[in-house]
């Protein structure tokens, strides 16, 4: 176990957001896999979101992971590309993304992939189980050190 996370509140996160390593364990379960586990992770803080962590493909079982069609953009990173998670004949659709050309500020992330916590059976940070950002759309993941309110709940989308 690490030690604990200090206090965070989201918003004194940055826009545009920033990227930044984190030495934290971090750790992704589907059906009992444990399909990536890693302390080289980055993780992007930006104002209202909890942070996403994006994950290096040379600590993820990468053997499960299937190009999916859908992509979509961002306006800081740019064009993210997303996976499917393909394990026997289950397919979990969309359970990752990632970005192969991001912009320069975002350059260390490239081809590192971030999960999103609520299609996974569990993703931890320094061994604590994390709660998925509200909302299908965002993937930051809440630990019990951040403090909200945060983008993606009921009524935030105008945020």
């Amino acid at each position: 176990m690490s030690h604990p996370m200090p206090p965070e509140s989201v918003w004194d996160y940055p826009r545009p957001p920033r990227v930044e390593p984190t030495a934290h364990l971090i750790e992704v379960y589907i059906q009992g896999v444990c399909l990536a586990r890693t302390q080289n992770a980055y993780r992007v803080l930006e104002t209202s979101h909890p942070p996403v962590y994006y994950l290096p493909p040379e600590d993820i079982q990468m053997q499960y992971l299937r190009l999916n069609p859908r992509r979509s953009f961002c306006e800081w990173k740019g064009y993210a590309h997303y996976y499917d998670v393909q394990m026997g004949n289950q397919v979990i659709r969309e359970v990752a993304w990632g970005y192969a050309q991001p912009t320069a500020d975002f350059r260390v992330i490239q081809n590192h992939l971030a999960f999103y916590a609520q299609k996974c059976d569990r993703c931890l940070v320094a061994g604590e189980v994390v709660t998925p950002q509200p909302g299908e759309f965002y993937g930051g993941w809440i630990t019990k050190n951040l403090v909200g309110p945060f983008k993606g709940q009921p009524g935030s989308w105008g945020w």
